[in-house]
């Protein structure tokens, strides 16, 4: 989320439970500088939403009848200036995680999860800051690492980067916030910024979670 920081987060939420989007309805909505402004029933009803809306965050489920969350997901981050992606599932598999944050989802919760931490979740996100456990990264990135082809692609594309987009790129990889990575690097916050977008433009990534994948999958970080 651009501009002011004091604005009011906007939160779609896309489940086919319809209890369900109540329950997260009736907890965001009543939070300080949260609002959902809208609901969606199933994936193929997010573009439709999202233009009725405009969130910059959508809370999205995985499993739904028609169009799943992580298509609904990679057609959602494919559009131009598209508002960020939490995924909130009762699935946690390896696979589910892995296609959803390569189809360009910022986060990764449990449905169980406490509703303080959603809160928190949503707020970071919006701040540009991607959530995913400790313990699922660790295991996603030790699957990535091990599979040669995405090794190779992901060392070929590292190397259209700089010396110092490298750098960053590392940075982001463990999961360094910007203000430290400027004073780690003797970089200004303004310079940080400037070579993560050049980065996600030269790689063509949708964002840092997709940025931490690639270092991984060649093997860094």
């Amino acid at each position: 989320m651009t501009g002011n920081e004091n604005a009011t987060i906007r939160v779609l939420v896309v489940d086919d439970d319809a209890l369900v989007r109540a329950s997260l309805e009736m907890m965001l909505d009543g939070t300080n500088g949260i609002a959902v402004v809208g609901q969606a029933a199933d994936g193929d009803e997010v573009p439709a939403a999202v233009d009725a809306h405009f969130p910059d965050i959508v809370l999205m489920d995985l499993r739904m009848p028609r169009v799943d969350g992580i298509v609904a997901t990679r057609r959602l981050r494919a559009r131009t200036n598209p508002p960020e992606v939490v995924v909130l599932t009762t699935f946690d598999t390896d696979e589910n995680v892995l296609h959803a944050l390569r189809a360009g989802a910022s986060g990764f919760l449990l449905k169980d999860t406490p509703p303080a931490q959603i809160v928190d979740a949503v707020r970071r996100v919006a701040a540009g800051d991607p959530i995913l456990s400790p313990a699922i990264t660790r295991r996603l990135m030790d699957r990535a690492a091990t599979q040669a082809d995405a090794h190779t692609t992901a060392q070929h594309a590292l190397e259209r980067l700089s010396p110092r987009e490298y750098d960053v790129m590392l940075a982001v990889a463990q999961g360094k916030a910007n203000a430290q990575i400027a004073t780690e690097l003797y970089m200004s916050l303004a310079t940080v910024k400037a070579h993560i977008s050049h980065i996600l433009t030269k790689l063509e990534l949708g964002n840092r979670t997709q940025i931490a994948l690639l270092a991984h999958d060649a093997g860094l970080a």
